[in-house]
């Protein structure tokens, strides 16, 4: 009992909270940061890979917990979702696929988009960064630390 006990605040520690679209505007108001949408789907072994890597890392955790709201977005998600004042859409593409209009438009690099993307806002929503390739613990902390520079 007291080794599992002890063992939670490290389990807690390298967990990132995450917050919804829809939750963001209210959670701007008060507390306005940088916003980071790990743009992601449930086919997508680079995805998967970066959830059970470079998300657990508790560096990384630490940063974003203390510096971003943190978006976990399955760019096939079929519900519609309210954002900066627009209803984004699922676009289906065949008889069991699509993609959700906020993926495309949050993840789309030179006209195509590749999963995983990471894309980060800033208070304004505007885009700030995108990157739409796998991510190491060690190269996530590079481009979180560069934004919290700017």
């Amino acid at each position: 009992m007291l080794i599992v006990v002890s063992l939670l605040p490290l389990l807690a520690f390298s967990q990132i909270k995450t917050t919804t679209f829809e939750q963001i505007d209210s959670i701007q108001k008060t507390n306005p940061r940088n916003i980071i949408v790990f743009i992601h789907t449930d086919w997508c072994k680079y995805c998967q890979s970066m959830k059970q890597t470079t998300f657990k890392n508790k560096k990384v955790a630490q940063k974003l917990n203390n510096h971003f709201w943190f978006i976990d977005f399955n760019a096939e998600e079929k519900r519609d979702i309210e954002f900066v004042g627009h209803t984004f859409k699922f676009k289906p593409t065949g008889r069991k696929t699509g993609i959700h209009e906020l993926a495309e438009q949050l993840g789309t690099i030179n006209g195509k988009i590749a999963y995983p993307t990471l894309c980060i806002l800033n208070e304004k929503y505007e885009i700030i960064f995108q990157y739409n390739q796998f991510l190491s613990e060690e190269d996530l902390l590079k481009v979180l630390g560069g934004v919290l520079k700017k």
